[in-house]
C-alpha cells in the first residue's frame, strides 16, 4: 500500500485493485496503543485523483472531528438487500464495503428488505444469509425482515397524515404521463429517474378524497413536497435550511428533496415505499453510517427530509461505486449477474469471491 499522508491521529494509505478497477482508501489510527486499519472509502480508479485528494485532506486535516467520530468509536452500519434473487458480486462488494467500515469495534448487521411481496421470496432470503455466512459475514444483530414491520410503517404514515404532509392520489401511470405531456414539452423526471408527479390530486378537497376512497378507487399515498419542506424547515434546528448531511468522501452535502416532487410513500401492493422503510429502520436500529451505492445518492436528499419530519437522527453516509461487468453495465439480478452460489458450485473459494468483488475478504 502507498502512504498518501500522515496527521496527528491517522495515516491515510491507498491500495489498488487492478482487476476490479478500484482503489481502497485506508486510515491507520492508533487505538489503545495498537495500530488499527480502517477502510474509509472505495472508489473507481477513474475518480481516484479527485476522491483521494478529498478523503486525504478530510482525514488528515480534520481527523477527530464529528465527521469521523464513528471511525474512532465504531460505526453502526448495515447491509440491506432485497431477497428477489441470489447473492451476486455486486452484493458482495456492497456488503464488504459496509463491513470494513464497522471494523474493528463497530457493528455490522443484515436487514432484509422484503416489503415487495410479489418479487421477494423466502427461499432467496435463506440463500442470501447462507452465502453471506459462507463468505464469513455474520450479522451482529438478529436479521430484521421488513415484512414483519408493516404495523410500524403504517403508524409512521399515520403520523405523516397527522402532520398534513401526505394525501391520496388516484391517478394511474397513464394519467400522469398524459397530464405531464399537457403541462411540459417532455415528461419531467426526478433525480432518481422516476417520473415526476404533476400534482393533479393534490388539489382535491377533503370531501372529494373521502368520496373516492369510499368508492374503493385504487390510490397511493404521496408526500406533499411543498408542505413537507415548509414543515421541515420549521422543525430544523435554528430553522437551518436547506437540509444537509455528511458524506465521508465529499463532506457536507446540501439536500434538494423538492426536485423529487410528490413521491409515493405507500401503494396497495407495497404498503410502504423503500424511502419510508429504510429511513424508519435505520433510525430504529441505531444506524450511524449508511453505506450504499452511488445509484442511491439522489434518494438520500429525500431520506433526510423524512428524518427531519419524523424527528429521527441523521446518520453519516458513504457511497461506493457500482460493480460493473465486462460490458460496462451494473451487475444486477435482473440482468443475470452470476450468483455467488454458482461460483461456490464451480469450486471458487470464499476469498476468491471476495477478491473478485474488489476486497480481500473479512
Amino acid at each position: 500500500m502507498e502512504t498518501l499522508g500522515e496527521g496527528r491521529m491517522a495515516t491515510v494509505m491507498v491500495s489498488t485493485n487492478s482487476a476490479a478497477a478500484t482503489v481502497i482508501l485506508v486510515a491507520v489510527i492508533t487505538k489503545g496503543g495498537t495500530k488499527v486499519a480502517l477502510v474509509v472509502g472505495m472508489v473507481a480508479q477513474a475518480a481516484m485523483v479527485t476522491t483521494v485528494g478529498r478523503v486525504t485532506e478530510h482525514f488528515i486535516e480534520e481527523q477527530g472531528s464529528t465527521d469521523h467520530e464513528g471511525a474512532m468509536t465504531g460505526w453502526v452500519t448495515r447491509f440491506a438487500p432485497s431477497p428477489t434473487g441470489f447473492l451476486h458480486l455486486g452484493h458482495v462488494a456492497s456488503a464488504l464495503f459496509g463491513w470494513r467500515y464497522a471494523q474493528p469495534n463497530g457493528t455490522w448487521f443484515v436487514r432484509l428488505e422484503d416489503i415487495d411481496r410479489q418479487r421477494c421470496k423466502l427461499d432467496y432470503a435463506t440463500a442470501l444469509l447462507e452465502d453471506l455466512a459462507w463468505l464469513g459475514l455474520h450479522s451482529a444483530k438478529p436479521v430484521l425482515y421488513q415484512s414483519a414491520c408493516l404495523a410500524e410503517y403504517a403508524k409512521t404514515l399515520q403520523n405523516l397524515e397527522r402532520l398534513g404532509v401526505i394525501y391520496p392520489c388516484f391517478c394511474t401511470r397513464s394519467d400522469i404521463m398524459r397530464e405531464s405531456a399537457a403541462i411540459f414539452s417532455a415528461p419531467h423526471t426526478a433525480p432518481d429517474g422516476s417520473l415526476k408527479y404533476p400534482g393533479t390530486c393534490r388539489a382535491l378537497s377533503t370531501a372529494q378524497r373521502a368520496t373516492l376512497c369510499a368508492q374503493g378507487v385504487p390510490h397511493v399515498l404521496r408526500l406533499d413536497m411543498e408542505k413537507a419542506c415548509v414543515l421541515a424547515q420549521s422543525q430544523a434546528p435554528n430553522g437551518a435550511w436547506p437540509l444537509t448531511y455528511t458524506d465521508l468522501e465529499r463532506g457536507t452535502v446540501v439536500c434538494k428533496p423538492e426536485l423529487f416532487g410528490d413521491v409515493v410513500l405507500a401503494r396497495r401492493d407495497v404498503p410502504a415505499s423503500y424511502h419510508l422503510c429504510v429511513t424508519h429502520d435505520d433510525a430504529r436500529q441505531g444506524v450511524t453510517l449508511v453505506t450504499r451505492g452511488e445509484d442511491l445518492r439522489p434518494a438520500t436528499d429525500l431520506h433526510c427530509l423524512l428524518q427531519t419530519l419524523m424527528g429521527w437522527p441523521r446518520p453519516h453516509y458513504a457511497f461506493h461505486p457500482l460493480l460493473c461487468g465486462a460490458d460496462g453495465k451494473r451487475l444486477a439480478k435482473r440482468d443475470g449477474a452470476k450468483a455467488v452460489r454458482a461460483m461456490r458450485a464451480a469450486g471458487m473459494s470464499a476469498q476468491a469471491v471476495c477478491q473478485a468483488a474488489g476486497f480481500a475478504g473479512p
